[in-house]
Formats: structure tokens, C-alpha cells, sequence
């Protein structure tokens, strides 16, 4: 695994480098506070970091994840997120956004994409529907024939039918960090990551040749 920060969806715009038009996300990146520290020398048996985004209200939060975060001397937040190989930190300390990324390194963005509710075939797996003739007559949207033959005679595992469409946990990766803002603790990265606005997104740095 590699170095990573917790961040927030704004939305997308576009910047313009050497003449030319990027489009870009931009993700908001306000320091992340370390709430916990687990070691391989320890019980936890692996190197990570717990990092948390989003203020929270004290009421908000139960009394086990209140004590949680007394003992680090945190404010408690709306999401806990762990980053395993990253470099041992204090808990309460704060990571900000240009000690991990900086303008040209790529990153792998992960969300949970928009739900769109039940969908069809058509919407959801991209089939091309039926034709408009030759007999077709009610099911010009359906999946056609889902089972197989005599033998044997069931619906294989993994069929692609109507369902639930979108509010999945999606990655895209290799993305380029094309400016860091640290004033604003902005973050802009080329191209769509998934996810609404004000979405959470977790951010982990590609580390190596492509």
C-alpha cells in the first residue's frame, strides 16, 4: 500500500497548461488528524494509520467511538479511514495535503459512485434491447432468454439482469495530480473520480514506474 489522505468532492472544472484545456476534479484536502497509529511489532500485527475527515458533533457519536477519540485527542469525525504502510506518525498529529501529493504524481481515487436505483438492462449493462419487428411484441427492453439449455436448466451465477445500478465502491487509478493548492488545501486532479459532490473520497499515492 502506499501513502494516503482522506479528502472531499467539490466537483469538476478545467485549467488551461501549455494552451491546452484540462479538465480537472477538484477535491478539498484539509488536514487529516491521525487517530490511531497500529504497528507489526504490536497486536495489530501491520503498519497503519487511522486518519478521520469531517468535524463531527460530540452528540453525534456514541460513547465507544468517543472514548476512541478522546484518547487520541481528537474532535470526532465523520469518517475513519486506515492507510496501511504509511510512515509512523503521532496520534493527534495532522497530515496535510503537500507532505504526501505534489503536482505530476499519479493517484488512484476511490468512492462510492452515485446511486441510481433500480435500472434495466439496457441502462445498467448496456444490451441493445430488441428488434421493433419480426414478432417482438412487450418485452423490447428485456434481457431475452436467461436460462440455459436442458442441461443443465437454472440461470448461471453472475447473469446480468435488472437491479440495483450505482452506489458501489468504484476506484479509478492512475490519475495526475496537475496542482496542488495549499493555501486552500485543494487538490486537482485530471479527469472524473467517482462519486456526488460532497462525496468523501480516499486518495492513495502510486509509488514506482507506471
Amino acid at each position: 500500500m502506499s501513502d494516503g489522505l482522506l479528502g472531499r468532492k467539490i466537483g469538476m472544472t478545467s485549467v488551461y497548461r501549455e494552451g491546452m484545456q484540462i479538465p480537472v476534479t477538484v477535491i478539498e484536502v484539509v488536514p487529516n488528524p491521525v487517530v490511531q497509529v497500529k504497528s507489526a511489532e504490536g497486536q495489530d500485527g501491520y503498519d497503519a494509520l487511522q486518519l478521520a475527515y469531517g468535524a463531527k458533533s460530540l452528540r453525534q457519536v456514541n460513547k465507544p467511538l468517543s472514548g476512541h477519540y478522546k484518547r487520541a485527542g481528537v474532535n470526532p469525525h465523520r469518517v475513519l479511514r486506515e492507510f496501511r504502510g504509511m510512515a509512523a506518525r503521532d496520534a493527534g498529529s495532522e497530515i496535510h495535503v503537500e507532505e504526501i501529493f505534489a503536482e505530476g504524481d499519479r493517484v488512484s481515487v476511490r468512492g462510492t459512485s452515485k446511486g441510481r436505483g433500480f435500472a434495466g438492462v439496457i441502462k445498467r449493462h448496456n444490451f441493445h434491447g430488441h428488434k421493433g419487428s419480426h414478432g417482438t411484441h412487450e418485452s423490447f427492453r428485456g434481457p431475452g432468454s436467461i436460462g440455459s439449455t436442458t442441461s443443465p436448466g437454472r440461470v448461471w451465477l453472475g447473469q446480468r439482469l435488472p437491479g440495483q445500478y450505482g452506489n458501489a465502491k468504484v476506484s479509478v487509478k492512475n490519475l495526475e495530480v496537475i496542482e496542488v493548492v495549499t493555501d486552500k488545501n485543494l487538490l486537482l486532479v485530471k479527469g472524473a473520480v467517482p462519486g456526488a459532490r460532497n462525496s468523501i473520497v480516499e486518495l492513495h499515492k502510486i509509488s514506482g514506474e507506471r
